[in-house]
């Protein structure tokens, strides 16, 4: 006996059926998602609490303020990014008012007075720990001190103005690119190279890194173009320096 092939109403259960599960997704996602609008709203009043609480540690302790902006990040919240009420400025203005908010700025612009009174010396590429030391030299003493986190997150406060500046890792170390310029993989596997004597030739990026000449000549002279390297000609291969480590090798170290 053959089978009675499926009805019209059949059909409409079908897509009674979908229509309803696809209802009941709508609903679901749209419950869980002002629950956890509610839980994001319990975690910032008590995120400000805590702030409130300890603005003095946040102010004067660089670990206490860095562990404070993770806790921020953990919930999505950027300390330094403005609020979205009108005049109130960043999160950290208006919970510890404008003294932490201002540190940051004008850390930045020390960064930038730094990165622009070195570039001749570096081609615009400068590591973190190396701003930090400039930086920490020109304070009066008994100001707060600075962290390299701290640099980090006041090169953080310069991309709204869309700022050249940003920081890009070079083997481990963190760096602060200050000219628009994007380095290719070759040149950063130089730079990387560098850091372990402070110079590299052709033919010490032939043998390490297994490159035909062309390409370590290449990657070297571009380097040297945009002043990230220094030439040395006075042997008898080339010898490609880091400025800032043929700079520091000249300064005369401290009395013992």
């Amino acid at each position: 006996m053959s089978r009675k092939p499926p009805g019209l109403a059949a059909f409409d259960r079908s897509r009674l059926t979908s229509a309803q599960y696809a209802s009941h997704g709508s609903t679901l996602r749209t419950t869980n998602a002002q629950a956890l609008e509610t839980q994001l709203a319990v975690f910032r009043s008590l995120l400000q609490q805590f702030a409130q609480t300890h603005a003095k540690d946040i102010r004067s302790n660089p670990t206490f303020r860095a562990q404070f902006a993770r806790m921020c990040a953990a919930i999505g919240v950027d300390p330094l990014a403005s609020s979205s009420t009108a005049g109130n400025g960043s999160i950290w203005a208006q919970l510890l008012g404008r003294s932490v908010n201002d540190f940051y700025f004008e850390l930045a612009v020390r960064v930038v007075e730094v990165c622009g009174e070195t570039r001749g010396e570096n081609g615009g590429l400068i590591e973190v720990r190396k701003v930090r030391e400039r930086i920490v030299r020109g304070r009066m003493e008994g100001a707060a001190d600075i962290t390299e986190d701290d640099i980090l997150r006041a090169v953080g406060t310069l991309k709204p103005l869309g700022s050249a500046y940003s920081v890009i890792k070079v083997g481990s170390k963190p760096y602060i690119r200050s000219v628009p310029k994007e380095l290719n993989t070759d040149q950063s596997a130089v730079l990387e190279a560098v850091q372990v004597l402070g110079y590299v030739s052709v033919s010490m990026l032939m043998v390490n890194l297994r490159w035909a000449r062309a390409r370590a000549q290449t990657a070297l002279e571009d380097l040297v173009g945009e002043g990230m390297l220094w030439v040395d000609k006075q042997s008898e291969e080339p010898e490609y320096w880091s400025p800032g480590f043929m700079l520091e090798s000249q300064e005369p170290s401290a009395p013992g």
